[in-house]
């Protein structure tokens, strides 16, 4: 696959209906800005800072902050206010354990149960998929990790399971902001990993209700970042 563009601060387009409230809008654009490593790992939050910058109150931004502690994206100090959330390679192990332990059988149920509209709606989010990574310049990566999502979500939509579901969506968000640092490393380290093959792989094995090997292709898909890099926090 080729390289993916360098991820900007553009706006996010949320992965949800249009902000209802401020509270909502300022949820998604921190949490955008997280994971995207606009707001490092580790970074104080200071909400008499940020608040203009979101164009939001002072109380709205904390209760967006919160939610965010929800999601395990930023950690709360008591008095001393708030911090993004630190990354690590422990944190990525766990991360990565968890959501192929989770998402795995997530997909063999998917499979097992999946009917014809659930064929329908995986075969046109790999077909969007597949456009986003076609893209001769590299994927745009905003548009990449929406199509990525709507994909990974589609394998397990007959899964009828709505706590997994909610968890592997925050496992989804840590995740990504790991890509985020293999996306880099791997601008600047060939790693030779073909993205879309990964891809097609799983989608292949899914549609053809192989759920032993689409169950193996994904978990070979999801351990690889996590492989990426710890190998160049090595090296380094």
């Amino acid at each position: 696959m080729s390289t993916l563009k360098h991820r900007t601060s553009a706006a996010p387009e949320a992965d949800m209906a249009t902000p209802r409230t401020l509270v909502e809008r300022a949820y998604l654009g921190l949490r955008h800005d997280v994971v995207c490593g606009k707001l490092a790992p580790g970074e104080r939050l200071r909400v008499e800072h940020l608040k203009d910058q979101y164009q939001v109150g002072s109380g709205t931004l904390r209760e967006a902050l919160s939610l965010l502690v929800s999601d395990a994206l930023v950690t709360s100090e008591g008095q001393r206010g708030f911090r993004v959330a630190p990354i690590s390679l422990t944190d990525l192990e766990d991360v990565t354990n968890t959501r192929v332990m989770l998402e795995t059988e997530a997909l063999r149920q998917s499979i097992r149960h999946g009917d014809a509209h659930w064929e329908a709606a995986l075969v046109a989010s790999y077909h969007l998929l597949t456009q986003t990574e076609s893209d001769p310049d590299g994927p745009e990566p905003d548009l990449w990790e929406r199509r990525n999502k709507a994909f990974h979500e589609a394998l397990i939509a007959s899964f009828d399971s709505t706590w997994s579901k909610y968890f592997l969506a925050i496992l989804y968000r840590h995740a990504e902001r790991y890509r985020n640092i293999n996306w880099r490393l791997t601008a600047a380290h060939a790693s030779g990993r073909d993205v879309h093959r990964e891809h097609e792989d799983i989608f292949r094995a899914a549609i053809d209700r192989q759920e032993a090997r689409a169950a193996l292709a994904l978990e070979a898909h999801v351990r690889l970042t996590h492989d990426i890099v710890k190998r160049q926090a090595q090296l380094g």
